[in-house]
């Protein structure tokens, strides 16, 4: 589902050989070329971006976590909630296209057909975007997020209990 980065590159996307050959099909601004001089924006510009994107498509539950120094798969994690498949699929393909139009590049995107869990990947923020009754089942924050950043989240319980 998820294509990993190289484990020994760490930084700018670790790309695939097949990534760097043309396509039969590819147009000028999906060419290496053109793909370099179009891709100058950093992981936070991209992250700024891709927020902009979710929060104009009235995406909700916005969470992200900072996975630098964490994980060689990504810089950024992005995790949204649609209110249901329909609005789901339509947020990632609109962020998908946000995403072309700034950086040249074409996201990489799972799930989209069913709309209970999209994944889109730009290399630099993996961006996951469910359905609440999803996004609850499988918990990704509690996977992802430093453990201290739950433990201020989680309720406490009253002293004496």
């Amino acid at each position: 589902m998820l294509s990993l980065k190289h484990p020994l590159r760490r930084g700018r996307s670790a790309r695939r050989p097949e990534d760097q050959t043309l396509s039969q099909h590819a147009t000028p601004a999906e060419t290496p070329a053109a793909t370099a001089a179009a891709t100058d924006l950093s992981s936070d510009q991209v992250l700024a971006r891709i927020l902009t994107s979710l929060e104009d498509d009235k995406a909700e539950d916005i969470v992200q976590i900072d996975l630098r120094g964490r994980s060689a798969m990504a810089d950024h994690m992005v995790i949204a909630s649609g209110r249901n498949a329909r609005q789901v699929a339509t947020i990632a393909e609109k962020l998908a296209e946000r995403y072309k139009q700034a950086t040249g590049r074409t996201a990489r995107i799972e799930g989209k057909d069913t709309g209970d869990w999209v994944l889109i990947d730009t290399d630099d923020v993996v961006v996951h975007v469910f359905r609440p009754e999803v996004r609850e089942f499988y918990q990704l924050e509690k996977m992802w997020m430093p453990a201290d950043v739950l433990a201020r989240e989680r309720p406490t319980q009253p002293s004496g209990h």
